[in-house]
């Protein structure tokens, strides 16, 4: 690349020594690229959410198994494979990784469309979730290498635009798909782009040096996994940071496994309506929400100088969101109930870009794929594996009781208790921050 006096988007890190060179276009360039990855991820992933009702129907698959294919099934997997996969990805070459990772889960969730039952399709997701193992944690940690620190914030909540992208994709086309042409031909759809995905991100994205944002110096030594995790457990924050977002995922993700069905089943719309409207709310709101999340972090971190800020906006995010619960599901009529979640799927998606950046800045340079996966596996393994199944199967308990009104009581209470909780273990990550920052640094 030639470099003359007018380039000054030109990032010339001490890493240049080794002949690496970005400009700020095609840091944005990769940001993107990995934003794309991650939507396939997430619509392969939550596609299955709008389609479980037909899914259902067709095979009389009971509350409780339609949670073990949404959650079990995809998260035990996932949260296992990742660390291991993660532990590669900060030593080896990280595009490569993803570009095999998004060529596996892609093709599994098209074999999703041919299951026969409830193994097959348990298979399926099981693939799935092998796959997108080798995902985020790499993303991440290439994110961390093309951005510094004081504008990782917001990059890392540019990147986190692909949940709620996702859910606008997934919601909307599964839903409209499975409405017109059935739920097998929904699997096809999404599945197949990845493929080609997987191609462009391996002839265009560029492995950069690890440290090659901070200008810093990486030795090549990679902790072993042991010693890296017995890091991790020593740092307080990095303690409760994974325990806030595990307890909140517990009700995200059954929120998201369940509120398609929830609408279908207690209010009597269609799944291309309620795709729509989810589409909408999850895809706008919670756009809107990591972004807003991730720049507002960055702004008031700056202003004060106190890294502290990027877990109190956390948890007032999250501590705001939960009353809604009792809005959303106690309503006798879908419209307020569709508003009621606007505000609280907006707010609680403003954490992901502050907590991603205090992940990866508390890592080091050659942790930073594991943290992420060590995040990803507390908070995954739990909220993907234990929510969707508690709330499955607190609804076949109250069946008796409630009848079709089961899944709104099931949902309205893991969802407020789990919200409420998550926010302690985020002011209780803010004690120890700086001073777990700094070690990081040693």
């Amino acid at each position: 690349m030639s470099i003359d006096a007018k380039e000054d988007r030109l990032i010339r890190p001490a890493s240049e020594k080794n002949g690496f060179t970005v400009s700020n276009n095609y840091r944005f360039y990769v940001l993107g690229l990995l934003v794309a990855v991650g939507v396939c991820s997430w619509v392969d992933r939550n596609v299955f959410s709008v389609l479980l009702q037909s899914i259902k129907i067709e095979f009389s698959f009971s509350d409780t198994q339609l949670g073990l294919l949404g959650g079990v099934a995809f998260a035990l997997f996932y949260t296992t494979v990742g660390l291991p996969v993660a532990y590669l990805a900060d030593r080896f070459n990280r595009r490569n990784i993803i570009t095999i990772a998004l060529f596996m889960w892609s093709l599994m969730t098209t074999l999703s469309g041919m299951a026969t039952g409830f193994v097959s399709l348990f298979l399926a997701r099981i693939g799935v979730g092998v796959g997108e193992a080798g995902g985020a944690p790499p993303s991440q940690s290439l994110v961390s290498d093309y951005f510094p620190p004081d504008k990782r914030g917001y990059a890392m909540g540019i990147l986190y635009l692909y949940i709620p992208l996702g859910f606008l994709v997934g919601f909307l086309i599964g839903g409209w798909i499975n409405e017109f042409f059935g739920w097998r031909k929904a699997f096809f759809v999404v599945g197949i782009p990845g493929v080609i995905l997987a191609v462009i991100l391996r002839l265009t994205l560029r492995e950069p040096p690890r440290g090659h944002a901070e200008g810093a110096h990486d030795s090549g030594v990679t902790p072993s996994l042991l010693s890296t995790l017995r890091y991790f457990w020593s740092r307080p924050a990095m303690r409760h940071i994974p325990l806030a977002g595990t307890i909140h995922g517990i009700g995200a993700w059954a929120m998201a496994v369940w509120l398609p069905s929830y609408f279908i089943r207690i209010h009597g719309m269609g799944s291309g309506e309620i795709g729509t409207w989810m589409a909408l709310i999850y895809g706008i709101g919670g756009g809107a929400g990591v972004m807003y999340g991730g720049y507002l972090s960055d702004r008031v971190v700056k202003a004060t100088g106190d890294a502290r800020w990027y877990m109190w906006i956390s948890a007032l995010a999250v501590l705001i969101s939960a009353p809604f619960a009792f809005l959303i599901f106690l309503s006798t009529t879908p419209f307020p109930a569709l508003l009621s979640l606007v505000i609280p799927i907006t707010v609680m998606h403003m954490f992901l870009g502050p907590v991603t950046a205090m992940i990866q800045g508390l890592a080091g340079l050659r942790r930073r794929a594991v943290a992420a996966a060590f995040y990803l596996f507390l908070a995954n393994l739990v909220s993907m594996g234990v929510g969707p199944v508690v709330v499955g199967m607190a609804s076949d308990y109250f069946n008796p009781r409630y009848g079709n009104e089961s899944l709104r009581y099931a949902l309205m209470v893991i969802v407020f208790v789990t919200f409420l909780w998550s926010s302690i273990h985020f002011f209780l990550a803010a004690r120890t921050l700086r001073e777990d920052l700094e070690l990081a640094k040693i």
